[in-house]
Order: structure tokens, then C-alpha cells, then sequence
């Protein structure tokens, strides 16, 4: 098994840096990435040259998507909901409980489901748009509540049926939008991390809620004090308590995953083409950096293309995405998003789930300024989501759940 980092290593301000890292690294994957969600990368490049930067979402408001049209930059996604929702979950949770509780969980997304139906009820207007907004609301969390309420009820049959018909019975990547601050609640134990992500991944079914888990696991590795890349990637390969790689014929789809990422990165950090080939490369708009990283990044893209899902939300196709823009940039926080948002397919997600877990790295203090205070600001004022206030609450409630932390 892989060594714990020390809980006590961790000040409380160190602490406090990587938690509010994750919410605002994973809030700008999700604002980079929401204008073009579900583009493909000749679309983006097209339109917006190479994506650096947050932009204006020129798009419908959806009930995945973006709530309101035409967000400001900044503005976020379900992505981003789904984060603020677990975490005031965790912050629910009573300090000295062992293990977090999945009926409870299932129940803090019923009764936000109702909340909703309870608003769209009283809703009173004559024109369309505040019915709409309430129904964007609510059908949010419609196939998670059908879901969570058989499992809460302990019926079992209702609820296998439920979810194996959740978003068209596709192994999506529903534990995945919520792991990585599971994995935060326990940092530096990414075994317990894997145990309670595990748990919580009710929405998954096959190889997806091992991925769930090691999402978490490998957050709460990142999150552990001064760890390393490698470090934190051996927790893939290394924490397996269900013995996924026992599994007959397949083993565990999980690390042959990994390893296609790590297969492509190096294929393509070693791709060197020759300077005619170089010189006639046509750049994007905006691009800022050398002839050869381009290539080597198109030639990562050409060989995720053959890797590719049927839905761009399938959890494979998100943690092979994830692990590849990683690697590509050797946990660079801004060169990975960019990797991942110019890539396109659910780039808002994968942004999402990779900027949690680098951010939550290399802590708040390290992100770029300005994609930070935009997005904070953004989410507050426009999005009613204080990030900042989020964060201070779950950063109490981690450090009174583990006894272990100490002031230095």
C-alpha cells in the first residue's frame, strides 16, 4: 500500500489553501471548458483559435449545463453545482462518524430535489422565464433523485432498475462529478478515500464507480502533504481492496486505462517531427508557445481519437482524458486545462475533475490570479455561489474530523 502523508504535516492554513485549490481549480476547468462543452477540437479551433483563458458562454442555459443564457466568463456548470452540493453534505456530517453514510448522502440529493419541485410549484408569474428557470432547477437533479430515493428506501430491485436506465444506462461518469471532494475530506489517506468514494458511488455501475473511487483516492493524495506526481499516481495500481484486477477475462478496466494515458503521453512528449514538418504547421489563433509542444499535443489528440466512447460523458473516456492532460503536463495546473478544454468532447467535466485535483495540489495560492478572482466573483455575484464561504466551512469540518491535524 502506498504510504499515507501525515494529517499533521498539514497547518490549518495549508489546509484551508487546498481546499478552497479544489473548488476554484475545478470551477475554472468547468468556466474554460463550458463555452464549447461538447465541441470537437476542429469546432473550438475554428471558432476560438486555442482556448486559454474563461470566455462568455454563448449558449442555451440547460439543466446540465449552464442555468442562464449567455453566462459571463466565469460563469459555471452542473460541474461545479455538484461540488457545492457534496460539499454541504460533508459539512453535515457529524465529526467523529468512521465512515460517511450513502442513505444520507441519497437523502441530502432527495431533499435538494424537492426544494426545487417545491419552488417550481410556488413560482408565480405571467411570463415564461421564471417557470423555465425553475424547471432547468429541478430536472437537474430528476434522474439522481429516481435513483437515490429506491436506494434510501432499501429497495433494491426498484433501485437496480433505476440505475440501470440513469442517463441511458451508459457507464456515465456520475461519481466522478462529486469524488474528488470525498478524496479531499480525507487527505493524505487515499485508502479511505477510495473506501468512502466507493461508497458513495450509488449512480455507478460497472468499472465507473472504481474509477469513482480512485478519483477520490488520488485527490486525496494530492491534497496530502508535499507529495509527488508519481506518489500520487501509484495509489491507480496500488489500492484495489474490491481486487478489480482479479476480474477474469478483463482484469481491472480502471489501470488499463491509466496505462493507455501514460502510453499516450509518452508517445507523444517524444514525438519530434522534423523541421519541414514544423514549419508548416498552421498555429491557432492565440497560441503562445513553441512549434514542436503543438505537435506533440496534436499527436496526443490524434491518439485519444482512437480511444474514444460513443458518449462523451462516459467515465472512461473522462478519466483517460483526465490522466492524459496530466501527464502531458507533468501536473502543470494551466497547461493541463488547456490541454483538456482545447481537446474538446465533455471538456467542462474533465476540466472539472482535473482542476480539482491539481488544485487541489497545489492549493488556491498557486492558481492563476486572475481565472481565480474572476471565477469567484463570477459565482457569487451572477451564480449565488460564495466558494470562498464553501470552502471555509468544509475546511472546519475536515479539520475537527481528523483529530491528527496540529498547528506547527
Amino acid at each position: 500500500m502506498p504510504s499515507s502523508h501525515v494529517d499533521s504535516l498539514l497547518t490549518r492554513d495549508q489546509l484551508a489553501d487546498k481546499v478552497l485549490g479544489l473548488l476554484v481549480g475545478s470551477a475554472i476547468g468547468d468556466a474554460m471548458g463550458a463555452p464549447t462543452e461538447m465541441w470537437d477540437r476542429m469546432s473550438i479551433r475554428i471558432e476560438y483559435g486555442h482556448i486559454d483563458t474563461m470566455d462568455v458562454h454563448v449558449r442555451e442555459a440547460s439543466p446540465e449545463g449552464p442555468w442562464d443564457y449567455n453566462l459571463p466568463a466565469g460563469g459555471t456548470t452542473d460541474d461545479t453545482r455538484w461540488k457545492k452540493l457534496a460539499a454541504d453534505y460533508l459539512i453535515a456530517q457529524a465529526a467523529g462518524a468512521d465512515s460517511l453514510d450513502s442513505r444520507a448522502f441519497g437523502q441530502h440529493i432527495i431533499d435538494t430535489y424537492l426544494d426545487y419541485i417545491k419552488t417550481l410549484k410556488t413560482t408565480d408569474s405571467f411570463e415564461p422565464e421564471p417557470f423555465e428557470r425553475a424547471l432547468r432547477r429541478m430536472t437537474w437533479l430528476q434522474e439522481w433523485a429516481l435513483v437515490a430515493k429506491p436506494y434510501v428506501e432499501g429497495d433494491y430491485e426498484n433501485y437496480m432498475t433505476a440505475l440501470n436506465r440513469f442517463y441511458g444506462g451508459d457507464l456515465a461518469c456520475a461519481g466522478m462529478l462529486y469524488a474528488p471532494m470525498v478524496g479531499l475530506y480525507y487527505p493524505g489517506h487515499p485508502e479511505k478515500a477510495y473506501a468512502e468514494g466507493y461508497r458513495l458511488g450509488i449512480f455507478d455501475h460497472g468499472y465507473a464507480r472504481d474509477i469513482t473511487g480512485l478519483t477520490a483516492a488520488l485527490t486525496a493524495a494530492a491534497a496530502g502533504y508535499n507529495s509527488s506526481p508519481e506518489e500520487n499516481f501509484d495509489v491507480i495500481r496500488q489500492i484495489d481492496p474490491h481486487e478489480f484486477f482479479r476480474s477474469r477475462l478483463l482484469g481491472r478496466s480502471a489501470y488499463r486505462i491509466y496505462r493507455e494515458a501514460r502510453n499516450i503521453a509518452y508517445e507523444a512528449k517524444n514525438y519530434e517531427p522534423g523541421s519541414s514538418k514544423l514549419d508548416s504547421l498552421l498555429l491557432p489563433r492565440r497560441w503562445k508557445a513553441s512549434r514542436m509542444l503543438f505537435a506533440q499535443r496534436e499527436k496526443a489528440f490524434d491518439l485519444l481519437d482512437s480511444k474514444l466512447q460513443d458518449a462523451p460523458f462516459h467515465a472512461g473516456e473522462i478519466w483517460l482524458i483526465t490522466l492524459t492532460g496530466m501527464m502531458m503536463h507533468d501536473w502543470e495546473f494551466l497547461p493541463a486545462m488547456e490541454f483538456i478544454i482545447n481537446y474538446g468532447r465533455d471538456n467542462d467535466t474533465t476540466g472539472a475533475v482535473a482542476g480539482a485535483i491539481l488544485g487541489a495540489y497545489h492549493g488556491a495560492s498557486a492558481l492563476p490570479p486572475d481565472l481565480k478572482e474572476l471565477v469567484l466573483k463570477t459565482s457569487r455575484e451572477t451564480l449565488d455561489i460564495d466558494l470562498e464561504q464553501t470552502a471555509e466551512q468544509l475546511t472546519e469540518a475536515i479539520w475537527k474530523r481528523h483529530p491528527g491535524f496540529q498547528e506547527i
